[in-house]
């Protein structure tokens, strides 16, 4: 019944709106037939007959009505027919490769010839790609076993990409087809870097694991009566657990930071109260590797935006690092400076040791996960492998930068800048 209801309201708004598109050429009409009736002597039913078949003249759509109602598709037809294969090419943002049946490139759009150098219409693409898996999607695409068929390829020059490859034929009988090329190769670098952290982090558990298993074996064995021996191994499985313990907390940290969104923080942190609490947190550390750590803070207030915590977590991790592997300096410089170099004004936070240094070579991958300089070191002083990469994310954070000056055999200095604003 509703149904019905509907129907009959717009049934009744067409007829009301092709009155109204008729309305004066129905008051014309209108004004005519009268005229006639007074003038001439004719019977009232031709009056009649006459309004009837005005008004429903009137309601019947107009030409310009059908025309356009008809014309919608055979305009948007003309306008496809006016994109020429060029531009519908050029719109595509991955390389794109338009060939016939003999396997010669037609048209290639910029990004093809961007990755592809060297390529041009008329050139076999037979010879162009000739891996394997690159002549068999060809050949099974021409041949017409397969209407669309996808591999992947790695092109080794000028710089290694791995490509998602897609092949296909251009419409109905045209004897043309199209190479479609998808970068893979950014989504193929993270999945390496997370089997290598997968196996770093299992590897960097494993070995204290091993060690405490061995220790529990020898003291349910030979060392089962041996005072001296069981205080001995129970001292070096705490140091081991405590070790997996500091990995955890540390892969915990960088999942935390990964996990945030990065938006500036919300707070102000005053740099000289958060530098000298990480400076009298560590004093103790600093005494045990007997290192001075030395003050030279710039006068008046020192604020930047950003988040007390993790701005703590990051001058703790620097100076540690300092103590640790700078100690045969004997002194570690810790400066807060105001940076006006440019546009780009904010404070300078840098942490010098005068310790062996870092060569030249370590420095572009210090910050990646587990990657040590010296291997045995960092365990002696028990390193995770992980601090650095924790200071990053946190610096990324705030808008913030690192950057690492060293001279072997003269230590090395480690400068973080904060904006100001």
């Amino acid at each position: 019944m509703a149904d019905l209801d509907t129907e009959q309201k717009g049934a009744a708004q067409t007829i009301a709106f092709r009155l109204w598109n008729s309305r004066w050429l129905l008051i014309a009409g209108i004004v005519a037939v009268l005229a006639v009736y007074a003038l001439a002597a004719i019977s009232a039913y031709v009056v009649l007959a006459a309004l009837l078949l005005l008004l429903a003249a009137a309601m019947l759509p107009t030409a310009g009505a059908r025309q356009s109602t008809e014309s919608g598709p055979a305009i948007e037809a003309i306008g496809l027919q006016r994109l020429s294969g060029e531009y519908l090419a050029a719109a595509v943002a991955d390389p794109l490769i338009i060939f016939d049946r003999t396997a010669t490139i037609v048209h290639a759009n910029a990004a093809a010839f961007a990755a592809f150098g060297g390529i041009a219409p008329g050139m076999s693409l037979s010879l162009k790609f000739r891996a394997p898996e690159m002549q068999a999607l060809l050949d099974g695409v021409l041949s017409g076993d397969v209407a669309s068929d996808v591999v992947d390829y790695t092109e080794k020059l000028p710089v290694e990409r791995a490509y998602r490859v897609s092949a296909s034929s251009v419409g109905h009988a045209t004897d043309l087809y199209v190479l479609v090329f998808k970068d893979q190769s950014e989504t193929r670098r993270i999945d390496r870097m997370r089997a290598d952290f997968i196996a770093n982090a299992s590897h960097e558990l494993r070995t204290p694991l091993a060690s405490i298993a061995g220790f529990i074996e020898t003291l349910r064995g030979p060392a089962r009566n041996d005072p001296a021996a069981r205080d001995q191994f129970l001292q070096i499985m705490q140091s081991q657990t405590g070790r997996m313990a500091r990995l955890i907390d540390d892969l915990l940290s960088l999942s935390r930071l990964e996990m945030k969104p990065y938006l500036k923080p919300g707070t102000e942190v005053d740099l000289r109260e958060a530098v000298d609490s990480v400076i009298d947190s560590l004093g103790p550390l600093a005494r045990e590797n007997s290192v001075a750590i030395e003050r030279d803070y710039a006068d008046g207030p020192l604020d930047v935006p950003g988040d007390r915590d993790e701005l703590f977590q990051v001058f703790e991790n620097l100076l540690e690092n300092a103590c640790k592997y700078g100690q045969s300096g004997g002194r570690v410089v810790v400066s807060i400076a105001r940076s006006d170099a440019g546009s780009e004004q904010g404070i300078d936070v840098t942490i010098r040791d005068f310790g062996p240094g870092i060569p030249e070579e370590h420095i572009p991958r210090i910050t990646e996960r587990f990657y040590r300089v010296d291997v045995e070191t960092s365990r002696t002083q028990k390193g995770t492998g992980l601090g650095l990469s924790i200071v990053k994310h946190i610096l990324t954070r705030h808008n913030a930068r690192l950057s690492i000056k060293s001279e072997v055999g003269k230590g090395a200095a480690f400068s973080v800048h904060l904006p100001t604003h």
